[in-house]
């Protein structure tokens, strides 16, 4: 039985230290969750030691060079100069850690599983340094029942227990990569924790580090919050997906009907289709709460459908891509060479998790024709598990005469630095899947909506 008077102590001390900023946080995974979030912390006021395996991102963070677009440099530097920020790929400090947080991937397997070895894995490393007095939290994406039932657990395997010599807690992360208006601190936090002290320690840490904190009754509950929010932009972007091939097919530009529908001051939310889905929560995510509740014997229709739609949406961009090349230029797609422009997810960033222009280039190629890309953002393919042949290839420039060389140029990402101006006049045949032209008073007859 755990002794009453040992968890309160345990909890006021650590309470204690998080409200006078004493407390030290670690954070694990310093990508595009972690170092933000690590940097949002230190700013607070709390020392932060960043974890990671990767030796690369130390030499990066010695130097003082931020490698994500959402920390700047000086941002860095100013909390390395402070002294409230140090990083390193050694986990025995995370035992000076008094609050640890997890921000590591979670990706799914080839059949469309959970894959919870990052935080499996992590999860042991820090049971090898866990102490009384520590608050662990889960910040990465995944199913309802993961923090209590995968981390929570491994970390009791010590013999410690979770409420009175430590507490876990559960905060979904919410970064929005080229977001020019939202950042870590200002984003509101859904915190939750296994118990009413882990709770009240969640609040008071993220209540010191942003600028809102939403509590919720359980970790199951915050972790189902953060797929709600993913899987409602999954289905209703499948869904514009959809109506855009219907009304192609009808002669209704899907572009004019959104603008229209949006004016409507209630009951309707604008999304707008694309080549495909792509980042790193959309597409994924929910397929963590498809895959839990087979264990309950229901179906997810919804779910499925619209990865479905938004899975196939590469291919029927492709076609029509093929169908442009064939009646205005006469020529095959197989004997065509095309530029897709853009290869990140979303525009003005260099994420390319999930990019469907990586798909495109590949359905392009399997067809026959040849595929170059150019990105601003991405001056080379860097390694990716889903698309190794694709590993190394370059950006391409993107010159008048370059432009003209090709038979086709493919819009796959709406980056506002690009000169689109200059492209209609170089390019033969523009397929426009972000309605770019139009949307930048630039269309005509060779622009090609898809």
């Amino acid at each position: 039985m755990k002794d009453p008077a040992l968890a309160t102590s345990t909890f006021d001390t650590l309470l204690q230290k998080i409200e006078t900023r004493a407390a030290r946080a670690g954070v694990i995974g310093l990508g595009y969750v972690g170092l933000p979030l690590a940097i949002a912390v230190a700013r607070s006021g709390f020392a932060v030691t960043g974890f990671d395996i990767d030796p690369s991102k130390m030499v990066a963070l010695d130097a003082r060079r931020s490698y994500i677009d959402a920390v700047s440099d000086a941002a860095l530097a100013a909390e390395i100069d402070a002294g409230r920020f140090q990083a390193t790929t050694d986990f025995a400090g995370l035992a000076a850690c008094d609050v640890i947080i997890i921000c590591v991937p979670t990706p799914l397997t080839k059949h469309r599983d959970p894959d919870l070895s990052f935080v499996e894995a992590t999860s042991r490393s820090i049971a090898r340094h866990l102490r009384p007095g520590q608050l662990v939290v889960l910040e990465s994406t995944t199913y309802p029942g993961t923090t209590d039932d995968i981390v929570k657990v491994i970390l009791e395997g010590t013999g410690l227990k979770s409420g009175a010599d430590f507490f876990v807690g559960f905060s979904p992360e919410r970064e929005d990569p080229g977001n020019q208006h939202y950042h870590t601190a200002t984003i509101p936090k859904v915190v939750a924790g296994d118990g009413p002290e882990a709770l009240a320690l969640m609040k008071a840490f993220y209540g010191a580090a942003v600028s809102t904190v939403v509590p919720v009754s359980s970790n199951a509950t915050a972790e189902a919050v953060k797929l709600t929010e993913n899987i409602f932009r999954s289905v209703n972007i499948a869904l514009v997906n959809e109506l855009k091939t219907v009304y192609a097919a009808m002669g209704i530009d899907v572009w004019e009907v959104i603008e229209a529908a949006k004016t409507k001051p209630f009951g309707y939310m604008p999304f707008y289709p694309g080549p495909g889905l792509g980042g790193h929560c959309i597409p994924i995510d929910p397929f963590y709460l498809t895959w839990k509740s087979r264990e309950y014997e229901l179906p997810t229709r919804f779910i499925e459908l619209a990865g479905e739609i938004n899975s196939a949406m590469p291919r029927y961009v492709v076609g029509k891509l093929a169908e442009a090349l064939d009646i205005r230029a006469g020529k095959a797609l197989s004997r065509s060479r095309v530029l897709v422009l853009g290869l990140a997810y979303k525009k003005n960033v260099a994420d390319i998790r999930e990019s469907p222009s990586l798909r495109l280039i590949e359905i392009i190629e399997e067809r026959g024709g040849r595929a170059d890309y150019h990105d601003p953002f991405v001056a080379e393919i860097p390694p990716t598990r889903e698309h190794q042949a694709l590993k190394g290839r370059k950006s391409v420039a993107l010159t008048p005469d370059a432009v003209s060389g090709y038979d086709a140029v493919l819009v796959a990402t709406d980056h506002e630095s690009v000169d689109y101006a200059a492209i209609a006049k170089s390019a033969a045949l523009i397929i426009d899947t972000r309605n770019v032209f139009n949307r930048r008073g630039l269309p005509a007859d060779h622009v090609i909506k898809a």
